[in-house]
């Protein structure tokens, strides 16, 4: 990563397993300090940021949930007391909440729209006057292939995902004369936790569609987060970058 400047600081939300792991361990590799955030797993937080630390990377962890607005000016508090500045945020949290239209409650809907959508707008509000100050500043929120076409049980899944568009492009219109840029990674289907606990049958069909013919790894998309972040990217804002093995064409 080019940096001319002091260390660059990092806020990975959902930044201790699955993609946000991936995106963590690529940006402290790269020499940003990275404050993982998590909701609930705090062994899981830690054990990344004591691996991270013992190859050298500057992580740390911290407690909150995104859909509570209280929590996430806290933690971006919580950073800015102990490194002084924010550069970089990616809003990568995100929960599912899978059934059907006519079985979905209006607590699922909620629920979902809460964490994947509301939690991106408290997270980046957190973060955006100091960047503002700074002249600087790189948001990346995790979306998904599904925001982009859709799927059977995910109405609540899909709105959210298909949001983060809409929201990352007005918010870099606002601030593309700031010093800001403002982007969106789309993954497809990518080989995690959550991805492994899908039936074969029906994971056969997920592979049909994909024109490559296998899932994505994690530090696929980590690779597409490390470089909209640059400190040379800044002529890119308000794009939707999508790593989806082609499914979307």
């Amino acid at each position: 990563m080019t940096n001319t400047s002091p260390q660059r600081v990092a806020i990975v939300t959902g930044g201790a397993r699955g993609i946000g792991a991936a995106i963590t361990t690529a940006l402290a590799k790269s020499g940003v300090h990275v404050a993982a955030g998590y909701s609930s797993n705090a062994a899981a937080a830690e054990e990344l940021a004591g691996k991270l630390g013992a190859e050298g990377c500057s992580v740390s962890v911290h407690q909150g949930n995104v859909g509570v607005p209280e929590d996430c000016e806290r933690v971006v508090q919580e950073v800015l007391d102990s490194h002084g500045r924010v550069d970089i945020l990616v809003n990568n949290a995100g929960i599912t909440v899978d059934k059907t239209m006519r079985r979905m409650s209006v607590e699922d809907w909620h629920a979902v729209l809460r964490i994947n959508l509301s939690g991106a707008f408290y997270m980046s509000k957190s973060v955006l006057e100091q960047m503002i100050a700074n002249k600087f500043g790189r948001i990346v929120n995790i979306s998904s292939v599904v925001g982009q076409m859709g799927n059977i049980g995910q109405v609540n899944y899909a709105a959210s995902k298909s949001g983060l568009f809409g929201f990352t492009q007005s918010l870099a219109r606002e601030t593309a004369n700031k010093g800001i840029t403002v982007n969106c990674v789309a993954p497809g289907y990518i080989e995690t936790e959550m991805v492994a606990a899908v039936p074969e049958a029906a994971m056969e069909k997920i592979l049909a569609r994909i024109p490559v013919g296998r899932l994505g790894q994690a530090h696929e998309i980590a690779r597409a987060v490390q470089f909209l972040v640059d400190d040379d990217a800044g002529f890119i804002t308000g794009s939707v970058i999508s790593v989806n093995g082609g499914m979307d064409m």
